[in-house]
């Protein structure tokens, strides 16, 4: 049996710090402020459902939901002398407060976090979140609430739930017990069912600007310039400090036009060495219709070795934004807002040079698209998979 810090979590992005261990909110203010608004009035939901992109901070929102909770008095008490309490502007908690340590170290008993478990037999997470997980709920809500106060429930995320699952939670949203909030945390809401969606509070959240992501990366310590810009404010350097603070914002807005404001996704780019990866893709399409073979292969090859799951999955990934970026600047006649990799406007004007190219690749996209989804389905070769995009690719650029 594996000992408990050595099992892999679902929710966690790999090279960043776990949601709960995320203290600080950065980019969704107006998230927070609509849940606070709810709060105050006394018209706080018992479910919510946290969607957007994936990476731009709904579990960190539901983590500080949830200990803002736990910590908060409930509306109808008072302060220690009967005083009323303020109303809260923050979800932000003392950071001594005990119900820090207790959610840092899984033994808040108010919370409940619902995600897919790990299988002791194949020694891996499994694919989805049954009705058995959801089951022990029952044994949490028949325990009274620590001090009188509120339990909270975290499902990260709702979209891993199978049909019975979903169901069962479900009947918890309908018939929700007293003092209890669901958060329910989705990257994809439209596949959820449309009578879960009905039952729950809309909490949206949207994509980060550089600015913000600058920071989310500074705090998630992922920025590959940690080193020199830990603090901006220092002296003796100031002119230094001030060409390093401008040097993070153009790698943040880098990642965030990369990432699509997205900051998990902005951290798996910067773990993976993701910008090295698009450089090598927009060498290879540089003289686009023809092709280096040879480049094409040895690209290929690196995203087959045994351990490159990931690397072969961020390389589909930044294959589809180029295929993207190509198709919208060949519609619109605009270049994105940020050249991501010098050079790389020049290859797009290249490529697709009106609309007509434009349209030819958004229509290349979608059957690349279906290809790589039938090909990942029969576990085609990782290199196969990714010299038949790259081909296809090429075939569209001549057309």
């Amino acid at each position: 049996m594996k000992a408990a810090n050595t099992i892999p979590e679902p929710d966690r992005i790999s090279g960043a710090p776990h949601p709960r261990d995320t203290l600080r909110l950065i980019g969704q203010s107006e998230a927070e402020s609509f849940f606070l608004t709810a709060f105050n009035s006394n018209r706080l939901h018992h479910g919510w459902l946290i969607n957007g992109p994936r990476g731009v901070g709904k579990a960190t929102l539901a983590w500080s939901i949830a200990r803002f909770l736990l910590a908060t008095p409930l509306q109808t008490e008072g302060g220690l002398f009967g005083d009323v309490l303020p109303p809260p502007n923050t979800l932000n908690i003392a950071q001594d407060h005990p119900v820090h340590s207790r959610t840092r170290a899984g033994s808040e008993p108010g919370l409940f976090v619902l995600r897919r478990p790990y299988d002791e037999k194949t020694n891996r997470l499994k694919k989805q979140i049954t009705v058995d997980e959801v089951r022990k709920l029952k044994n949490f809500f028949a325990l009274s609430a620590t001090d009188g106060g509120r339990r909270v429930v975290i499902v990260d995320a709702a979209d891993d739930m199978n049909i019975s699952a979903a169901n069962a939670i479900l009947k918890v949203l309908e018939e929700p017990p007293e003092r209890c909030c669901l958060l329910l945390i989705s990257h994809q809401p439209a596949g959820l069912l449309p009578t879960l969606r009905s039952r729950c509070c809309d909490l949206r959240l949207l994509p980060l600007s550089p600015a913000d992501m600058a920071l989310a990366l500074q705090q998630a310590d992922t920025t590959s310039q940690a080193d020199t810009e830990a603090d901006f404010n220092k002296e003796p350097e100031i002119e230094m400090a001030t060409a390093s603070k401008s040097a993070s914002q153009g790698h943040a807005a880098v990642l965030a036009e990369l990432s699509a404001g997205s900051v998990g996704g902005s951290i798996r780019l910067s773990h993976l060495d993701g910008i090295a990866l698009y450089r090598d893709l927009i060498s290879l399409f540089s003289q686009l219709p023809n092709l280096d073979r040879s480049q094409a292969i040895r690209l290929a090859d690196t995203a087959a070795m045994r351990g490159a799951e990931d690397r072969f999955d961020m390389l589909l990934n930044l294959l589809d934004i180029f295929l993207s970026r190509l198709a919208r600047s060949g519609v619109t006649g605009q270049m994105p807002a940020v050249e991501i990799i010098k050079g790389e406007f020049d290859v797009l004007r290249k490529a697709a040079p009106n609309p007509a190219s434009g349209r030819a690749w958004a229509e290349s996209a979608q059957q690349i698209t279906a290809r790589v989804q039938h090909g990942r389905a029969v576990n085609l070769d990782p290199a196969a998979l990714i010299l038949d995009t790259v081909f296809r690719m090429q075939k569209t650029a001549a057309l």
